[in-house]
């Protein structure tokens, strides 16, 4: 179905950049009851929605016009919660409006506001901005609305959930009430329908997201690996696919260790967190969308609203805070169309988190192991022999050079050679061990069990098979209300292993010692010592009492004391006057 647009300026923009079928979000809001109204639009990400508000915008200032009239104050403003999203919107704006001779400028922070000011001085049809750096210029006198038709608000909810509703608030509140304004979301929450109310009148509701389902074009898969193998397990996972991945973390101290790593082992990776300038953001973002990085590490705030062509793989290294960021990550594969994958890395510890978050989400995930090093070797076999430098047409030179090859090597040499050559760019996959303790797996289907009975607080019961055992302590006892209550759970979520895996627990004043299995101590040591783990302090101890014994020696006789008598006539000093008063006290 072609675009049901009026606008000829428009129709050959749409043209040229091969845009022959509108989404669902774009034919809703160029629907005949939608125009000159205001929106309040929920769509999922990788719908059109930038496009589809452009679309929208123009029968407000262009109408049947080819051509944007002249202005020096801005007709449109668009906010955006990130500047990436910002400076995205701005690049879909401009070639849209570049045949109707439009003028569009960026304003976001992390760039030079003073160019900002001069380009907005010299007169702009739209202006694209975050809140901050919006509220800035108008505060200034930079920006002004007097003439504002519109007010775009794309992806809202990321505003909100940013803290930006005061900017919000006060940047509608400098538009005249006359305007359109157009909210646009992921999912439309109470505050998005309280600000909606607030600051629309008589807005048409357009929602394209199918209730409680997940997006179609992406396959969900859940990966098991250990808590303090994350790390290996990507490394692995990214070998095995070998695509164009985005892996999202939930720090930026994650992000920077696992792009650190990443490096050290060769993979052409880029970081994007908050701490990085907006020249670093945008050099990490070209390098990936250029091909000259296969892997970027982000955290969520960096990559809210990115749109990557030929993004095919999602990782989550840290489990999302809920549905909503999962599917807002999820979102950035199986854009317009093409088809994605979303891993999900789970821990032992966060079984039951995942469980239920996916579950939120309607997703019904495969549940499945990292590949193991025999694994993607046999894949990097596959490529190898399908790789198009074995299939494409060679050149009379490389014939040549082939033929003199031949007379040096045999075949199966020069073969050989070629084989080494292609795997020397290649990192090495990780040792993964996941299953190498068979009490440490929790994911086993187990059979159907009757109701539990009531265990009103049931005392902890020790092992008594007389199995080896190790000792570790935690700088906390008596005087920190230790109790196996409490520690029990925390050491099985923390160690990734189960109750019956504990043996002996002894609380002292200062610290406690507690048994592990001997078969699953090394993997709880590096369970309990992996970078980002600090609820419990751990650390392997000996056995209480089995140190060296030690001989106090004779108690040395405590020196006596006496008090100076005062001399007749002195008055006693402050201090004995307040201790003479508390004795009174304590009497009467």
């Amino acid at each position: 179905m072609p675009f049901p647009i009026k606008n000829p300026a428009l129709a050959r923009a749409l043209a040229a950049r091969g845009y022959n079928e509108p989404t669902e979000v774009q034919l809703a809001v160029l629907a005949p009851e939608a125009e000159d109204r205001d929106l309040l639009v929920s769509a999922q990400t990788g719908s059109g929605k930038t496009v589809a508000f452009g679309l929208a915008l123009a029968s407000t200032i262009l109408g049947d016009s080819e051509r944007l009239p002249a202005t020096i104050l801005p007709l449109v403003l668009v906010i955006a919660p990130t500047r990436e999203l910002a400076l995205q919107v701005h690049a879909e704006l401009t070639w849209l409006y570049e045949p109707a001779g439009g003028r569009v400028v960026s304003c976001v922070g992390g760039m030079d506001a003073r160019r900002e000011q001069r380009l907005l001085a010299a007169g702009c049809h739209i202006v694209v901005g975050t809140p901050g750096r919006l509220q800035d210029h108008i505060n200034r006198g930079a920006l002004k609305l007097d003439e504002c038709e519109a007010v775009v608000l794309d992806e809202a909810d990321e505003m909100l959930d940013l803290g930006f509703k005061d900017e919000l608030e006060f940047i509608l509140s400098a538009a005249p009430e006359s305007r359109r304004t157009l909210l646009f979301s992921a999912t439309i929450a109470r505050e998005i329908a309280n600000l909606a109310r607030k600051y629309q009148q008589n807005a048409l509701r357009i929602d394209t997201v199918a209730r409680n389902q997940p997006h179609a074009d992406i396959e969900y898969r859940a990966i098991r690996v250990g808590g303090h193998e994350i790390e290996q397990g990507l490394v692995n996972l990214l070998r095995f696919y070998d695509s164009r991945a985005l892996v999202f973390c939930s720090t930026r101290d994650t992000v920077r260790h696992l792009h650190a790593s990443l490096l050290a082992r060769g993979f052409n990776a880029v970081a994007l967190s908050g701490e990085l300038s907006q020249n670093e953001r945008n050099t990490a973002l070209n390098a990936l969308r250029e091909g000259r990085a296969q892997v970027c590490i982000a955290t969520d705030v960096a990559a809210r609203g990115l749109d990557l062509p030929d993004l095919d793989l999602v990782i989550h290294a840290d489990l999302p805070t809920n549905k909503a960021t999962l599917l807002h990550r999820s979102g950035r594969t199986g854009r317009a169309g093409r088809k994605g994958m979303c891993l999900v890395l789970v821990s032992p510890s966060k079984r039951r988190r995942a469980e239920l978050l996916l579950g939120s989400a309607n997703i019904e995930a495969t549940w499945q192991d990292p590949p193991a090093a025999a694994q993607i070797k046999a894949r990097d076999q596959e490529r190898l022999l399908e790789d198009e430098i074995l299939t494409a047409a060679p050149s009379e030179d490389e014939l040549a050079l082939g033929a003199k090859l031949l007379e040096r090597q045999d075949a199966a040499t020069i073969a050989a050679a070629l084989i080494r050559l292609y795997r020397s760019h290649l990192p090495e996959p990780a040792n993964v061990t996941i299953q190498a303790h068979a009490p440490r797996e929790p994911f086993a289907a187990r059979p159907e069990r009757g109701p539990r009975p009531a265990r009103e607080n049931a005392p902890y019961e020790r092992r008594t098979d007389n199995a080896p055992m190790a000792w570790f302590r935690s700088p906390i006892g008596r005087k920190h209300n230790a109790d196996p209550k409490w520690l029990i759970p925390l050491i099985c979520r923390l160690g990734g292993i189960t109750k019956a895996e504990i043996g002996a627990i002894r609380i002292f004043d200062r610290e406690t010692k507690f048994e592990i299995s001997a078969p699953v101590a090394d993997a709880f040591a590096a369970a309990i010592t992996a970078p980002g783990v600090t609820d419990l302090l751990v650390e392997p101890s000996t056995a209480p009492g089995a140190g060296p014994a030690r001989d106090p020696g004779p108690r040395p006789e405590k020196a006596k004391f006496t008090r100076a008598a005062r001399p007749e006539g002195a008055k006693p000093n402050e201090q004995e006057r307040r201790r003479k008063n508390k004795v009174l006290k304590k009497t009467y």
